[in-house]
């Protein structure tokens, strides 16, 4: 079984060629609110970050993949692991589908699934946990659907559209992750 590729998906490297997409992506302030982005990017600053995403995950502590859509080969979305820490074999991920047309047609579960199981078994991580704040339903689905569980409610964690959010913290453990799989 290929690690990257689901029924619907396959997941790859940026390349120079995703410039005008991670460019609108980026700069689009509907999506600001999921980040903490608050500023536009460059297009030569995102030049940069494509040059640069070669990089090991054990030296920059993130690696970030294009999500394409199995049968038009078009980018439908980011998804990235950040945060890596393999002191404590533990990593965080973070997920968009863009544009929204793209959105509620499986390519996300389908992301996160096979993103996880890279995870687990090519960067031995115990755990894989996300962000997600409290009024954000259709993520809270996606990651209870792909077997996260919710641990704890940070209070006035984020700070978004002129107000405090909470936020609840989601994991996923290894061994939970495998009987999800059978």
């Amino acid at each position: 079984m290929r690690t990257l590729f689901g029924e619907k998906i396959f997941l790859r490297a940026l390349e120079p060629a995703d410039i005008d997409y991670l460019y609108r992506l980026e700069n689009d302030e509907n999506q600001w609110k999921f980040s903490s982005v608050s500023v536009p990017f460059s297009r030569n600053l995102l030049e940069n970050y494509i040059a640069q995403s070669h990089k090991d995950i054990y030296e920059v502590k993130q690696v970030r993949l294009v999500i394409c859509e199995k049968e038009s080969f078009q980018a439908v979305g980011l998804i990235d692991l950040y945060d890596f820490d393999p002191k404590n074999h533990r990593v965080a991920v973070g997920i968009t589908v863009y544009p929204e047309d793209s959105r509620k047609k499986g390519y996300a579960f389908d992301a996160l699934i096979h993103l996880c199981r890279y995870a687990f078994k090519h960067l031995n991580v115990h755990q894989i946990y996300a962000g997600i704040t409290a009024d954000n339903e259709p993520s809270i689905r996606l990651f209870e659907r792909a077997g996260f569980s919710r641990s704890c409610r940070k209070i006035d964690w984020t700070y978004q559209d002129n107000e405090f959010k909470d936020e609840f913290l989601y994991q996923l453990f290894k061994k939970d992750f495998l009987k999800f799989l059978k």
